[in-house]
């Protein structure tokens, strides 16, 4: 495809004619603040945004592209970790103001646009007790969360974010909206459940949803990093046969400077589990009261609280417009070869933004069939999310080789990768997030319904 940022004024015109949304070119007024991203260190510019309000928008937005031989990225929440979602001298299709939310309380479904953000469907779902099993931070987008399996705070007791989800529709590279279940096209129902955006533009989502809250047994408890060995050790030990209910993250980063974390506290170097019970708050309390009280926690924020609340735990360690950097990878069990590499790299971090998370699988993830969806990796022990991260491009490239070199450490523990933690790290990792054998049927999904990759800025499977 050829690049420009020279398009056709009056093809542009022609377009803002038909479009019900806004078509924002680069000296329109709001174009930077438009094409920003979650993440800060990604400074792209493309030649037109599309801000679509529905169907008829996307599809003409489609149009448009082809027609301008425009290469296209397109955004629900903006939240992928390299960026994706934006590109440069193309267009951007942007689902932002596609914020349609309607719960069936009785039906126990929702039906959802591609805009929404976590916290709008939770704030919505949780109306009436109920939820869509989804991500940890409310401005993650629940488009590209779902699309790529999606992990989360209840997904021991209620699975993935994608098995919850009913049905897609999809603008497909062609501009056809297609509808997507276990009973119509079954086969690119099967792809978008973890595929990501590879086989068009999913603009409504319908989930099924579960009983939750509106209060959880949640939070997290916080040790000196020094005393990680012993904690984590405890830690496995405890999860071994823990209910379903029971989801936890543990932790490694500095004390934030937060108004609840006692100032003497700020900046030390420290090891938390924050924990999640989806089930009654009593029962929560009994199964927490052994990681609470083991060792001398210097922190204990695990309480009672809204599942709202909850949601937005680590809100304040992720806000838009900082450095970020990931590195991922699955791990079968916390052996002690892995606990030991934990504490030897936690040790090291720097930056006050710096963290990883380590992520407890299993549960209802584990016992649906692994052929089921596209989702890789259900059998996973533990998910690495590793996070190199800081405020302003200064520093950063110190914080990207840290997270390099403790995930190298890991190497010879490493299994599957989540597809939402990768990088751009090239189509062999691609191809490991999937395995061979789904990768081959996700790239003849992909020749069916986007044979000319029209559909390229994501974890790209290739139709060639």
């Amino acid at each position: 495809m050829t690049q420009s940022t020279e398009i056709d004024g009056a093809a542009v015109d022609e377009l803002q004619a038909s479009f019900r949304g806004a078509v924002v070119r680069p000296v329109d007024a709001g174009y930077d603040e438009h094409r920003k991203v979650w993440n800060g260190s990604i400074d792209r510019r493309p030649a037109l945004i599309a801000r679509c309000t529905g169907v008829a928008d996307v599809r003409a937005a489609i149009r448009f592209a082809r027609t301008q031989d425009l290469r296209v990225a397109v955004r629900g929440g903006g939240h992928s970790f390299p960026g994706l979602s934006v590109c440069d001298d193309g267009m951007l299709i942007d689902l932002g103001p596609m914020k349609g939310i309607r719960v069936d309380p009785e039906a126990r479904t929702a039906r959802v646009q591609a805009g929404v953000l976590l916290g709008e469907l939770d704030r919505e779902t949780q109306e009436f007790g109920l939820a869509v099993p989804s991500g940890v931070v409310t401005h993650t987008g629940v488009a590209g969360l779902t699309l790529g399996g999606g992990i989360g705070w209840v997904m021991r007791k209620h699975g993935l974010t994608i098995d919850q989800l009913l049905s897609v529709d999809v603008v497909t590279a062609d501009g056809e909206l297609v509808k997507a279940s276990e009973n119509e096209n079954a086969d690119l129902f099967w792809g978008v459940r973890g595929g990501g955006g590879n086989f068009g533009i999913v603009t409504d989502f319908e989930f099924r949803l579960v009983s939750l809250g509106p209060y959880v047994m949640a939070g997290p408890v916080f040790w000196p990093m020094e005393d990680a060995p012993e904690v984590l050790r405890f830690y496995r030990d405890w999860i071994a046969d823990c209910p379903d209910e029971l989801m936890t993250i543990a932790v490694q980063r500095r004390a934030p400077a937060l108004p609840i974390v006692p100032p003497e506290l700020v900046g030390k170097l420290v090891l938390g589990v924050t924990a999640c019970y989806a089930g009654p708050v009593e029962e929560g309390e009994q199964v927490l009261r052994p990681l609470k009280e083991f060792g001398s926690p210097v922190l204990d924020f695990c309480r009672p609280k809204p599942f709202l609340e909850h949601q937005s735990t680590f809100d304040p360690s992720f806000p838009h417009g900082w450095h970020y950097y990931v590195r991922s990878c699955d791990v079968a069990a916390l052996s002690d070869e892995v606990i030991d590499i934990v504490a030897e790299h936690g040790s090291h971090i720097t930056s006050p933004v710096t963290s990883i998370a380590l992520w407890q699988m299993g549960g209802a993830v584990g016992r649906i069939d692994d052929e089921a969806t596209a989702f890789n990796g259900r059998q996973a022990g533990f998910t690495f999310n590793i996070n190199g991260n800081s405020k302003t491009a200064d520093g950063f490239a110190a914080e990207r080789q840290w997270a390099r070199d403790y995930w190298s450490a890991l190497a010879p523990h490493h299994t599957s990768v989540y597809v939402n933690f990768l990088m751009e790290e090239g189509e062999e990792r691609v191809r490991h997030a999937y395995g061979a054998a789904k990768y081959d049927r996700l790239k003849s999904l992909k020749r069916m319904y986007d044979p000319t990759n029209f559909f390229s800025l994501n974890q790209n499977i290739r139709p060639d």
